[in-house]
Order: structure tokens, then sequence, then C-alpha cells
């Protein structure tokens, strides 16, 4: 009985983890491309808002885990830069949204092995298996392919997603490089309660330079139809417990069974996508998502058995 409602308690994680991981993803395209509130900075400055103020509610009051606590002004400066990078990447890919189906968005997403992979050497000197960088070809190709083959492609649209999906990578590598002593390590959610509220702080100026008057625009919106506000709240709300669940996830199961979720993820993503917003698509297009999904599960396997090697040497 014990055994079966922890079955259930963890099927019940994955599909929390599924939905607010799709959930805030539409919703960030329906609020930014279809409703028309093109504000995707101060979008972020709302989510990283509702990460400061719930990822301190889950730690210090709810306990989700042990609060690990600053040691230095250098860590501080550490997790701030982490914090910055962090607050880029999900700018630049809200404001892909803007421009670029969740479809076509999700395939360029899901090159992030390739960009971790280059930006490691480059930074790190460190080499994977050969086989680990040629399972990189396909990840790539499919992105060309599908950027060929997409109806609605959008060149800026294109260069942002980019840029998110190559700071994501930039912030795991950075982290890895800043954060590696066994003294300085943190926990995704203490990471995220640190450097959610330096990309406010960050955020703050940007929205009142480039979105000037956003907040009296969203009074006004808030006056002619009060579901901007329900949405700006579920929204945010999303924005955390994608980090919760995905931290619970990996606690309960494994980082390998999150990475194996987080690429069928995508495919259920897409889907979803044409569903709900029927943005046109080619052949072309999914051949070419199809073989980037591809090359991601050969990439993931290549490394799993490099690491199984390293560790018998």
């Amino acid at each position: 009985m014990r055994q079966l409602s922890g079955r259930v308690f963890t099927i019940g994680l994955i599909t929390s983890w599924y939905a607010s991981n799709i959930g805030v993803l539409l919703l960030n395209k329906y609020l930014l491309s279809n409703y028309g509130f093109k504000y995707p900075i101060f979008l972020t400055l709302c989510h990283m808002t509702a990460c400061s103020l719930l990822s301190y509610a889950a730690l210090a009051w709810l306990k989700i885990e042990p609060v690990q606590s600053l040691r230095s002004r250098r860590q501080l400066a550490k997790i701030s830069v982490l914090g910055i990078v962090f607050c880029l990447s999900v700018v630049s890919g809200n404001i892909s949204l803007r421009y670029l189906p969740v479809s076509f968005n999700q395939a360029i997403g899901a090159t992030t092995p390739f960009f971790t992979a280059v930006l490691a050497y480059v930074m790190t000197f460190k080499k994977e298996a050969f086989l680990t960088y040629v399972t990189l070809i396909p990840v790539v190709a499919g992105v060309i392919i599908a950027s060929g083959g997409e109806p609605s492609f959008n060149l800026f649209g294109f260069v942002m997603c980019v840029g998110a999906t190559a700071a994501r990578a930039f912030k795991t590598v950075l982290q890895g490089i800043l954060l590696s002593s066994e003294g300085e390590r943190f926990s995704s959610m203490n990471l995220l309660m640190y450097t959610a509220p330096v990309a406010v702080l960050f955020l703050l100026p940007a929205v009142f330079v480039m979105e000037e008057n956003v907040i009296g625009i969203t009074v006004a919106l808030a006056r002619e139809d009060v579901r901007i506000l329900f949405y700006l709240i579920v929204n945010s709300a999303l924005a955390y417990f994608v980090n919760l669940t995905n931290f619970l996830v990996t606690k309960h199961t494994s980082p390998l069974t999150l990475q194996v979720l987080g690429n069928a993820k995508g495919a259920v993503a897409v889907v979803i996508s044409i569903l709900i917003f029927r943005n046109p698509v080619s052949v072309t297009g999914m051949m070419g998502y199809s073989l980037t999904v591809m090359g991601v599960v050969l990439y993931s396997e290549a490394k799993k058995r490099s690491n199984v090697r390293q560790q018998d040497l």
C-alpha cells in the first residue's frame, strides 16, 4: 500500500511538473502574442518577484529543505552574476515568444546541450568523449532544417531565442565554475532564493527605461479586463512552481529521469501549442524538430555512458 501511494505521489509530481512547465510557456505566449500584452521585461519582473517571495516562504516557513546561508561578499558577488545571467535568459526567452510560435521556440531550446558542451570547452577546457560531440550534429542540423521550413520564421525572434538558450547553458557552466567548491554549492531551491531577488533589482530599472509607464498601462488594462491580473498572478506563480516541481521530481526520482522527462516534455508542449494556437507547421519543420529531439536523446545516452566509464576508471 505504501509503495502504491509512493508511486501515485511520484506520478502526481511529474504531472505537476509537466503542467507548470507547459502552462507557463503557453500562458507566456498567449499574453505576449495573442492577448497583446507586449511587455516581456515586466512579465519577467513578475516572474522573478514571485520566485523571490515564494522560494523564501518555501524554505524559511514551510522548510522544504534547510536554508543555506551566504558565507562571504565574494560568494554574494558570484551569485549576483548568476542572477543576472538567469534574468537575461528568461527575458530573451519571453521576448522570443512574441515573435515565434511555441513549437519553433522549443526546437531552438532543445539545442541547450550543444551550447553547454561548447561553452564548457571554451571556458573550462572540459572535453567530452568524441561520440558525445558526434551526437550534437543532429541537434544543430535539426534546428537548421526546422528554421528553413518554419512558416512563421522571424529573424529577431530567432536571435532572441538562440540568445536565451545560450544564456541558460552559460548559467549552467558558470554555476559549475563559480560555486565549484564544496562549501559554496547550493541546492537549486536555495540558489533560486538568492538569484531571483538579484534579477528583480536588475529588472526594475530596465522596466522603467525600456517599458515606460507599463504599470499604468497594466492598471488601465485591468480596468477594462480584470482577467489580466488573474493571468499575471497565475503566470508568475507557475514560473515559481516550474522550479519547485523541478526540484521535487529530481529529489524523488533522479537527474537522469528528469532529463528523459524533459525531452518528452518539449514534444508534448509542441503538440499542445499547435492544437491551441493553431500556428502553421510544415513537414520540413517537424522533421527538423524530430531530428533535434533524437539528437538530444542520443546526447543524453552518450553522456551517461561516458560518465559510467569515468566512474569505472
